[in-house]
């Protein structure tokens, strides 16, 4: 019953990230035009930044609600290969993994049908503008990245929760920025698969070599990697 708990807030999760996600542009452009810095790059990576963090953290607590609910396979698999989330078991995220897709297809559905036509250039999704052995590779280092800067801002970097997720926003958006000539990229198979999906390229080879198998095997190598950079200390057994 936990599982399926567990699954149903991933999906329902997952459903409203995939749908928020492409607003972050249009959010970005108007909030810029507004302010009158619309020609200033860096004012709009800044806003983009600061409106990643308030999604992150209203998302949080959402997942907080849902008893730790997830919308990213990513972020998951990695803090199970980490040794930290030992809820987590193969057969679980067998259940959630799918669910999180659902989800995915979810968000982005509903979001094509509310998003106004002047709007709808954001839409689409990640989609792959290399050849698939380069796309694959680095949809994976951009997924490590994100997942072991993830791992060490949350469990060793600052104690303010704030500037925590501040920070994994900056990394996100930069990632975004230095992969977005290669596969979107997306960093996040839910994610990419929802859009697929909308746009009937989910049965295809491309989808999942590069945004399924790239991903969650880099994102097992991160947990692995911040393990060895950060043992648990040895706990040793108190002499009677």
């Amino acid at each position: 019953m936990g599982v399926i708990k567990s699954a149903v807030g991933d999906a329902v999760l997952t459903s409203m990230w995939v749908f928020s996600l492409p607003l972050l542009r249009v959010f970005t452009g108007t909030i810029a035009a507004y302010l009158g810095v619309g020609s200033i790059p860096l004012a709009g990576l800044l806003i983009t930044i600061n409106l990643i963090t308030l999604m992150v953290l209203c998302f949080s607590f959402v997942g907080t609600l849902f008893g730790g609910a997830s919308f990213n396979p990513s972020s998951t698999i990695s803090f199970y290969a980490a040794g930290l989330r030992p809820d987590f078991t193969l057969l679980s995220m067998a259940v959630r993994f799918p669910a999180q897709a659902v989800g995915g297809v979810a968000g982005a559905k509903a979001l094509l049908q509310v998003m106004p036509d002047k709007y709808k250039y954001v839409l689409g999704g990640p989609s792959l503008k290399v050849d698939l052995h380069t796309g694959a590779i680095a949809e994976g280092v951009l997924t490590f990245v994100l997942s072991l800067a993830l791992l060490v801002i949350m469990l060793k970097g600052p104690k303010n929760p704030l500037v925590k997720v501040w920070l994994v926003g900056a990394v996100t958006v930069g990632l975004v920025i230095n992969g977005a000539k290669y596969t979107g990229p997306s960093m996040n198979p839910a994610n990419a698969f929802g859009w697929a999906y909308v746009n009937n390229w989910h049965t295809s080879w491309e989808l999942y070599y590069v945004y399924w198998i790239g991903p969650l095997i880099a994102s097992v190598f991160a947990g692995w990697v911040f393990r060895l950079l950060f043992p648990k200390p040895l706990i040793k057994d108190k002499k009677a």
